[in-house]
């Protein structure tokens, strides 16, 4: 075996053992991303274009690089693995964040355009998944569905499960991996105070 196919193989072991996170590390950066203003919400080339005009300064080892650009690869590859063409397709579906009072929790709106829909619930990581947990209800007229969850800082994987057998990833929120049913689901993060 050459020597760079050690090195290669030392890389990969290294790539597979899981990172550490410092808590106080973890507790400070969320703190610091409670106090930024949340951005004004653009789409399409505008949002691209501000998104990469913007100043950046990024500092990584050779072996972090190295990690960033496996993982920027497998999300590209995972996200064109997600990409199913349809003949029919929902409006799309929108989630927004409102500070609630309380200790360090926050009260997330979650809202769906179903005009079609007879029924739809909210699912993730904060209800166990239950289907009848955090039904939506729908406001008179415009297809609109809404529920509000208070959740506490984190990370949450969610749906919406629309008519009680359509699983519904929402479209403005970046996708988590595949679950073990392989049901399409959204992200959401919460930022602590």
């Amino acid at each position: 075996m050459r020597d760079g196919d050690r090195v290669v193989d030392r890389v990969v072991e290294m790539l597979k053992e899981p990172v550490r996170i410092d808590p106080v590390l973890d507790r400070r950066v969320m703190a610091e991303l409670a106090q930024v203003p949340a951005p004004r919400r653009t789409t399409g080339i505008v949002a691209l274009t501000g998104w990469l005009v913007r100043k950046r300064t990024i500092a990584v080892s050779p072996l972090g690089g190295l990690a960033a650009a496996a993982g920027i690869a497998l999300a590209v590859l995972a996200g064109r693995a997600w990409v199913f063409p349809t003949a029919h397709h929902e409006p799309a579906l929108t989630t927004t964040a409102a500070v609630s009072p309380g200790a360090d929790t926050r009260a997330i709106q979650f809202v769906v355009l179903a005009p079609r829909a007879s029924s739809v619930t909210l699912v993730g990581d904060f209800n166990d998944w239950d289907e009848t947990a955090t039904p939506m209800s729908r406001a008179v007229g415009n297809g609109l569905w809404s529920v509000t969850v208070p959740l506490a800082p984190g990370r949450y994987r969610y749906s919406f499960l629309v008519d009680g057998n359509r699983w519904e990833p929402d479209p403005e929120a970046p996708r988590a991996l595949g679950d073990d049913f392989g049901r399409p689901n959204s992200v959401v993060t919460v930022g602590g105070s």
